[in-house]
């Protein structure tokens, strides 16, 4: 059976939202954030600047993780609506970057022509066989939340974060203001077309078109992938025929309900990897074990397949670390 790792990519405003978002060195930064991981992921260096994405703090993105240990895995890039498009060979599935979901997210035209897409794509990929399918949006644990609530989810503070205190209070906040206008359970169009985001919903329907063709869909995510299942599941997928694949600090964030959330929605095929940062040389990865990062770029299934191959995959992230950041002390 093939494999392709398949990372979708997107932006959305509320990411540019003070204090709801690490995953770049400012708010402004954000909007890079999904290009650049990509171009560092397929490249092994940053092309639209030269910088690798990093948290506040200079902990580095998860696709050094994805990168160091997927050396052997065919990857394809999705923009299913990134603000900068990234400059490498990527699939463009015709969407646009998100709005801040307070005020609308994206036009309803655009919504429906990224899921026939994006159903297309899946069905050309599920012939393959295994498609892994991750992601990259700052921003999306807030999205996340909101197209759970909008499809009619008890997702309130359940989705995690890249910071180790998750902005809890701060996304409700958000996500109340935006889900107001709409009445749940909305319809998957709606959903994402007010309170959603280009990546959750590309996400969904391309795992859709892969299991249409009889291939296995693998998201490769946090708790995003619920939303993501969730929408698969609005468009008429089965959850049951879902593989979601995370890291075991996504399952352990106690600020949190991976589990809880999989589970509500119907996805019972919920693997997680075991590997721990802690004893690193490199302090950027042993941040990891403060609560930074814990997941996206398929961080999770990266570690969790290296573990089934019986890889040192702790040394090998750590080798990559040095040669991109530098150093480890």
């Amino acid at each position: 059976m093939g494999e392709v790792l398949v990372v979708v990519i997107g932006t959305t405003d509320v990411s540019l939202i003070p204090g709801i978002s690490v995953a770049g060195p400012s708010p402004e930064a954000t909007h890079y954030t999904p290009t650049l991981d990509v171009e560092y992921l397929l490249t092994g260096k940053p092309i639209t600047l030269d910088v690798i994405p990093a948290t506040p703090t200079g902990i580095p993105t998860p696709a050094l993780v994805t990168r160091a240990l997927t050396a052997d895995l065919p990857k394809l890039v999705v923009d299913a609506g990134a603000k900068y498009p990234p400059r490498v060979a990527r699939v463009a599935l015709d969407g646009a970057p998100g709005g801040d979901i307070r005020k609308g997210a994206l036009p309803r035209d655009v919504v429906v022509n990224m899921i026939r897409n994006s159903v297309l794509l899946g069905e050309q990929l599920g012939r393959l066989g295994r498609v892994v399918i991750g992601e990259s949006i700052p921003g999306g644990t807030t999205t996340a939340m909101a197209i759970l609530v909008a499809l009619g989810y008890d997702a309130w503070g359940r989705t995690s974060s890249a910071a180790p205190s998750n902005p809890k209070g701060l996304k409700i906040a958000v996500v109340k203001e935006a889900v107001s206008r709409i009445n749940a359970p909305a319809d998957p169009v709606t959903a994402v077309s007010e309170v959603g985001d280009p990546v959750h919903i590309a996400v969904a329907a391309v795992a859709l078109g892969v299991v249409k063709a009889g291939g296995e869909a693998v998201l490769a995510g946090g708790t995003q992938m619920a939303a993501a299942a969730a929408l698969y599941k609005a468009l008429g997928g089965h959850p049951g025929l879902l593989t979601v694949v995370t890291t075991k600090w996504i399952v352990e964030d106690g600020s949190a309900d991976f589990l809880g959330l999989m589970k509500e929605v119907g996805v019972t095929r919920v693997y997680y990897s075991t590997t721990s940062f802690a004893r690193s040389r490199c302090p950027g990865l042993r941040a990891y074990e403060d609560g930074y990062v814990k997941e996206g770029v398929a961080m999770g299934y990266a570690l969790w397949r290296a573990e089934r191959h019986g890889l040192d995959a702790l040394g090998l992230v750590e080798q990559e670390y040095e040669k991109t950041v530098g150093p480890c002390r």
